[in-house]
């Protein structure tokens, strides 16, 4: 279900808009807006997936509104006026609606929205999953489930990849050793040598990091990583 919100100043399009929408059972639109400034509080509060917006309103033009937000939801344009066609695409709207238009119009845009949200959805679902990898350790290859790493460390010519009851030792340099670990959002370098599981910090600040107990150190060329990571 895509929740949506629609912002027009007339009232007579948003009924339209409703009556359109109220015939898709993937469509829910929260809220209606005439105003767009009134608006921009339910946004900040609510997260939206969708919104239908017209683009020439009295206090602010629907692009301009788009630009200003820090991250938009999809966006379908609804205007009378074909010739901001051009400049609402470049916002990387789902579609432009041209004014009157019909159901048929109305539904092949939402269609469009439902399936960019479903691809978003699942592969963001796809990157989340870690995939189990064989590491090369002497003579053997031994199979690591990345969801187990705690952390990697460098060790002279070797890199350790640290588990809850071992270590594992590889002779790579840690560029390799990262280019193993996906997704590679789950990890964080920290250090010139050392790479750790996000899931796994218990605590940090902006010189150290602890995995569970073990206290390692901050990088100073890493330390605006660590910044974001605490925010």
């Amino acid at each position: 279900m895509l929740k949506a919100i629609a912002i027009d100043d007339e009232p007579i399009a948003l009924e339209v808009i409703r009556s359109l929408a109220e015939k898709i059972n993937f469509i829910e639109i929260a809220a209606y807006f005439t105003n767009a400034l009134e608006a921009v509080g339910f946004l900040q509060a609510n997260k939206i997936d969708l919104l239908f917006i017209d683009i020439k309103m009295p206090d602010i033009s629907g692009i301009d509104f788009v630009s200003s937000l820090p991250v938009p939801p999809m966006v379908i344009f609804t205007t009378a006026y074909s010739e901001h066609a051009v400049e609402s695409f470049e916002l990387d709207a789902i579609d432009y609606l041209l004014k009157p238009f019909s159901f048929a119009r109305f539904l092949k845009a939402c269609n469009k929205a439902f399936e960019q949200y479903e691809l978003k959805k699942n592969t963001v679902f796809v990157q989340q999953q870690s995939t189990p990898v064989f590491i090369k350790t002497g003579y053997e290859q031994v199979k690591v489930d990345l969801d187990d790493i705690l952390y990697v460390e460098s060790n002279g010519n070797y890199v350790g990849f640290v588990l809850e009851n071992k270590k594992i030792l590889s002779r790579l340099t840690m560029s390799e050793a990262e280019a193993l670990l996906l997704p590679a959002s789950a990890f964080m370098r920290i250090h010139r040598s050392y790479i750790v599981a996000k899931k796994q910090i218990s605590k940090t600040d902006k010189k150290t990091v602890w995995i569970k107990d073990t206290e390692l150190p901050v990088g100073a060329a890493y330390i605006q990583e660590i910044n974001k990571f605490i925010e």
